[in-house]
């Protein structure tokens, strides 16, 4: 899966420009949800060729070169908390999108212009009369109250937004819906194909943003009411119609990169010692239990899936903070943000699943979850979601103690045949704990090897638990699945560990 591409008005100034606006139309999240029904019941329309191919022939750099105005932004002056700016199609972002404003219950298209764009270097030919716009960027102040304006997040490429939450840089993504991701039959991306951006209030702390979401297999209706902050939060409705069930109906999917982390070896020649833009899968599923699964690049696509009913929450998150392992100051990569999916009301019987993609380079998404319905009503039948979800910096998991690090080796020196497992426990009241608390280590090891030894102890440098182990494969070759967690008396104090090892 390729990376999708990232780049990322007041009405008076349009009205002064002598742009055509189009007549107000009613609008509410009724209305949409009327329309995405409708639309599901006819054959799929393909998307229009609106971009001309003097644009889609632009370079990543040519396009980065466009740029919108400051000026022209969506209620700059009117003090509303937000602002809207609007993306220019062009190179990889060859389907547009129209953008409309609504005002009460009436919405106002925005068409595209070219004066909003400053071309720069790029020489501009003949555009379409009804282009529409690539997706568009959200304002605010990020950094608290009567600061700057800066970017929140963006909508930008199918159904793929990006968003932050205060000193985060750009990394992971969410997605509308994920539709046969890993199967094999190619993948479904659907796309939003409009967008109606809710006036805010003055000096608003959200922003309403409705979307309508067209596939071949499916429709759906989208109503995000944002709240961005020191944690971007996101309240996500959904009404999704299958025009046919697909193999793989994906809810809620985030999209992440890893290339290499401290539980892989570095590529030739790369200085980073880490990778990523997440280095793990959370879940915390319907019983209450939490699972660390760390991320891998494997040598072959690979899916996990962890059943569960009505689960409390899942994510992908970067976890280790710390610059002195990736030592990127351009990526970043120490800043990218978490990102946890927060379910609402009864969603059942299902699982999370998780599909890892071999990748070559840092410019992939090869990392992918989302949550799989285990039954979908007939087609036609509406699919109600409802979830929040939450864009972060900050630690999340069980207080008592989280996996902070995953290593493995050969041990072949000492111990010919063996893998070595090292996994490191944190967490506030494990700081708290001497080093002779009656603590057990608890692994277990699936088939294709046997656990041969494990220990545990605290480590008197930073206050973490180590558990190490070793495992010897029986020499059939198959993945096999290992979990770790620390237990007092007959409780379980710490996440679990969940790793796939590929002898």
């Amino acid at each position: 899966m390729k990376r999708p591409a990232r780049w990322w008005f007041s009405f008076g100034l349009l009205a002064a420009l002598g742009a055509p606006i189009g007549a107000a139309e009613p609008f509410d999240f009724a209305i949409l949800r009327a329309r995405a029904q409708a639309l599901a019941a006819a054959p799929p329309v393909p998307a229009a060729g609106e971009v001309p191919a003097w644009l889609r022939q632009l370079s990543y750099d040519e396009l980065r070169q466009i740029t919108f105005r400051d000026g022209m932004s969506l209620w700059r002056g009117e003090r509303r908390g937000f602002e809207a700016q609007f993306l220019h199609p062009g190179f990889l972002l060859a389907q547009t999108v129209h953008i409309a404003e609504v005002r009460g219950a009436q919405a106002v298209p925005v068409p595209f212009r070219r004066e909003y764009f400053d071309y720069r270097s790029v020489r501009p030919g003949e555009m379409p009369a009804t282009m529409g716009f690539a997706g568009f960027r959200l304002l605010y102040p990020m950094a608290g109250p009567g600061a700057p304006l800066g970017e929140a997040g963006a909508f930008a490429g199918a159904s793929y937004f990006r968003f932050l939450g205060r000193g985060n840089a750009y990394g992971l993504s969410a997605r509308g819906l994920a539709l046969d991701t890993a199967e094999s039959t190619p993948e479904e991306f659907p796309r939003f194909s409009e967008f109606w951006l809710e006036r805010p209030a003055a000096g608003a702390a959200k922003i309403v943003v409705h979307a309508l979401l067209e596939s071949a297999s499916a429709t759906g209706a989208y109503r995000f009411e944002i709240a961005p902050g020191p944690v971007t939060s996101m309240h996500v409705k959904a009404a999704i119609f299958a025009r046919k069930n697909p193999k793989v109906f994906g809810v809620a999917p985030l999209t992440s990169m890893f290339w290499h982390g401290e539980n892989s070896t570095s590529p030739t020649r790369d200085f980073r010692p880490e990778v990523h833009d997440s280095d793990g899968l959370l879940v915390h599923n319907g019983a209450g239990e939490w699972l660390w699964r760390p991320l891998a690049n494997p040598a072959r696509v690979r899916t996990a899936a962890f059943a569960d009913r009505n689960p409390r929450g899942f994510g992908l998150l970067q976890r280790d903070r710390d610059f002195e392992h990736y030592q990127d100051l351009e990526a970043s990569y120490h800043t990218r943000p978490s990102a946890w999916v927060e379910p609402i009301g009864d969603w059942g019987a299902g699982a999370v699943r998780l599909v890892e993609i071999p990748t070559a380079t840092e410019f992939d998404d090869n990392i992918v979850a989302f949550w799989v319905p285990e039954k979908l009503p007939p087609p036609g039948e509406p699919i109600e979601l409802e979830y929040r979800l939450h864009w972060f910096l900050d630690q999340l998991g069980p207080p008592a103690g989280f996996v902070r690090s995953t290593r493995h080796g050969k041990t072949a020196y000492y111990e010919a045949g063996m893998e070595r497992f090292v996994v490191d426990f944190d967490g506030r009241e494990l700081q708290t704990l001497k080093a002779d608390a009656p603590l057990a280590q608890v692994v277990t090891v699936g088939e294709g090897a046997k656990l041969n030894h494990a220990s545990l102890q605290k480590n008197p440098v930073n206050g973490t638990w180590r558990v190490a182990f070793t495992v010897r494969p029986d020499g059939s070759g198959r993945p096999v699945e290992l979990r770790c967690h620390l237990q007092r008396g007959p409780d379980a104090l710490t996440e679990t560990w969940s790793y796939l090892w590929q002898p």
